[in-house]
């Protein structure tokens, strides 16, 4: 089973658009949604209206310097996953987090995501697959590459391959750029979906997981 989750909904409109078109015309499942970030509103709205899509909270730090790291954490995820509940109506299908800032202090989020029931990356329930990037190499992210590192990496059980699929927008900034079209491009190229089937992958969102199967 492969859940194939878009990272940074709502950071601008142009990677809510990249999302939905790689969720509607391609193999995107999931997405995880950044709830401070002023599209978010936008990406709630879209995640609504597209109601297969299962969307998780894409944890940010906030800057704050003052706290401890418990603390911090804690002052943070609870602001964010409010916010969350405010925008989509329900609690997150999964939690991971911006350049993955939670990885590094996995014991004290494991205890804040626990309570939820769902899925944090790198937390030892979801197999993570995260080469499907494109720097240094465009290579990286495109078609062939994907279907051989899904074929290499996925094993049995529930697996992430993440993405970063967008439509380039004014209000998108990022070092990571050009390379959010080319996702795009390879995720909704045709027969794709048909390819990794045939290599024994049954593409699932991450309500899958919620409801049992990635446990089972």
């Amino acid at each position: 089973m492969l859940a194939v989750n878009a990272d940074d909904f709502g950071l601008a409109h142009g990677v809510n658009d990249g999302i939905i078109e790689a969720h509607v015309s391609g193999i995107v499942t999931s997405a995880s949604l950044m709830a401070l970030r002023p599209a978010a509103s936008e990406a709630a709205a879209l995640a609504h209206a597209h109601p297969d899509l299962s969307i998780g909270l894409h944890f940010e730090d906030d800057g704050s310097a003052e706290l401890d790291a418990a603390d911090k954490a804690k002052r943070a995820f609870t602001a964010q996953l409010e916010r969350f509940r405010e925008l989509v109506g329900r609690d997150p299908t999964h939690v991971d987090s911006h350049h993955h800032v939670h990885a590094q202090h996995l014991g004290i989020f494991r205890s804040l995501v626990e309570p939820l029931g769902v899925p944090l990356r790198h937390g030892g329930r979801v197999s993570y697959i995260g080469d499907f990037w494109g720097q240094p190499e465009l290579a990286h992210v495109r078609r062939a590459f994907l279907l051989q590192l899904v074929s290499a990496e996925a094993g049995e059980g529930f697996n992430e391959l993440c993405c970063h699929p967008a439509r380039i927008s004014d209000d998108l900034r990022s070092s990571y750029l050009h390379e959010r079209a080319v996702e795009l491009q390879t995720l909704t190229e045709p027969g794709l979906r048909d390819e990794l089937e045939s290599i024994g992958v049954t593409l699932v969102s991450f309500r899958a997981w919620t409801r049992g199967v990635g446990t089972a």
